[in-house]
């Protein structure tokens, strides 16, 4: 008696994919032993984070703060306005001095009624104008216990500034939970590593390219490290958002000095060399801020992408590394379009009232172009989109080989099968 019969490989190795990482009861409990080390090192690493923020709280900056004896600022309460002393030029510029009394709020002279002064210099951008009944941050001169004198800075904007911090930090954790925490907590790392390290360092004449890169790549690490954990997802993210970063970098370099752009294009930058800092090199400041400023696009891509294809290779195991790596340039070419787009929106946002000028005046378009605050913004918003189109093939390709990476149980299994005849079907 003979028959056929008919061995289905297809389904005979998708059944042993159950072998690769757990072949047998012990193994599937040190998967579970490693589950609980992956959770305890992210508990470790949210630890240690928040060490180093409390630290980068608590360092101090090595300049002067500004802070004199027998002054202190206070917030105030505009109680009356004098304008006798303002002088209007064409409407708009004022000039002279404006005569507030106020009540002091908060500190040590909180309730004493006071006289300050507001000054106004000529430019719309600095002066400020106070009104009966707005709040106001002032500088408080005092002898003993005796207010001397108050000068005004501007209006007291920290209370709704911490308002929509406290909003923002509260809907993100409602959303996202403890990975809101985290973001929270890198987010805050972030704002302390540029002021208390970059700045700096900055301002002490190091490097600006190297020590700009230096916080990028600490940045990096730590930013994916929070957010996806430590694990392949976020050693994909960081590799490919730091090869973006390192390109960026190059063709900032490259460009930068090629167009010929000097570093005075920085807002403030002239008052910066006035205070005693001719001997910084603003432009290699300029070429550092362009990268920095896309470091945090390119780490929003690389994510993405690290965790569209970590996802797909989840739901298919048994995905190929080519179509895996398909899979991560499908995602890297639908984001890239509009990631492109909000670097262009969020670098040429600035100079709106720029660009209102050009057209009011009839200013040619190759005049426009090759304006050096245009040029420089156009180096910025290219060379950002470089990194983008670059560091999604390269997080894909990262993503592809890294996560198909089979286990070594896999091949231990795939070992003890029969491998397939040259035939589909056995006759007997």
């Amino acid at each position: 008696m003979s028959g056929t019969i008919t061995i289905d490989w297809a389904r005979l190795r998708a059944q042993s994919m159950v072998f690769r990482s757990v072949p047998n009861a012990r193994s599937r409990k040190d998967m579970n032993t490693v589950r609980k080390l992956l959770a305890n090192a992210d508990a470790v690493i949210v630890c240690v984070l928040v060490v180093i923020v409390a630290g980068l709280l608590w360092l101090p900056t090595g300049f002067p703060t500004n802070e004199y004896p027998g002054s202190i600022r206070a917030k105030v309460e505009i109680l009356q306005v004098d304008n006798s002393n303002v002088h209007s030029v064409g409407g708009l510029i004022r000039e002279g001095s404006q005569d507030c009394e106020v009540r002091i709020a908060d500190g040590k002279f909180r309730g004493t009624v006071a006289y300050a002064t507001n000054n106004f210099i000529g430019k719309l951008e600095i002066d400020k104008v106070f009104l009966p009944g707005d709040t106001a941050l002032a500088v408080v001169d005092f002898v003993g216990e005796e207010v001397t004198h108050v000068v005004l800075v501007d209006h007291y904007r920290i209370s709704l500034e911490l308002v929509l911090f406290a909003a923002f930090t509260l809907l993100l954790i409602i959303f996202a939970g403890w990975t809101g925490f985290k973001a929270l907590l890198s987010f805050v790392l972030s704002v302390l590593l540029i002021w208390k390290v970059l700045i700096p360092l900055f301002l002490r004449g190091f490097n600006p390219l190297l020590v700009a890169m230096a916080v990028v790549v600490v940045m990096t690490f730590f930013i994916m490290i929070l957010v996806a954990g430590f694990n392949r997802k976020s050693l994909v993210a960081i590799l490919g958002s730091l090869a973006g970063t390192a390109l960026t970098c190059c063709l900032a370099i490259s460009f930068g000095h090629a167009f010929r752009i000097h570093g005075s294009i920085l807002p403030y930058s002239e008052s910066l060399l006035y205070a005693g800092y001719a001997h910084l090199n603003l432009t290699d400041i300029f070429i550092a801020a362009i990268f920095i400023a896309s470091s945090g696009a390119l780490m929003d891509l690389a994510m993405d992408i690290s965790a569209s294809v970590h996802e797909v290779v989840e739901k298919k195991p048994d995905i190929t590394t080519r179509e895996a790596i398909q899979s991560g340039f499908t995602i890297g070419r639908a984001v890239i379009g509009t990631m492109t787009t909000t670097l262009l929106l969020a670098y040429s946002g600035g100079y709106v009232a720029l660009l209102m000028v050009f057209m009011a005046q009839g200013t040619p378009l190759i005049n426009i172009l090759n304006l050096r605050y245009v040029a420089g913004e156009i180096l910025h918003t290219i060379v950002g989109s470089f990194g983008l189109v670059t560091v999604a093939p390269i997080t894909a390709v990262l993503a592809g080989v890294i996560y198909t990476r089979r286990p070594a149980g896999l091949e231990q299994a795939k070992a003890v099968l029969p491998q397939p005849p040259a035939t589909e079907a056995l006759n007997r």
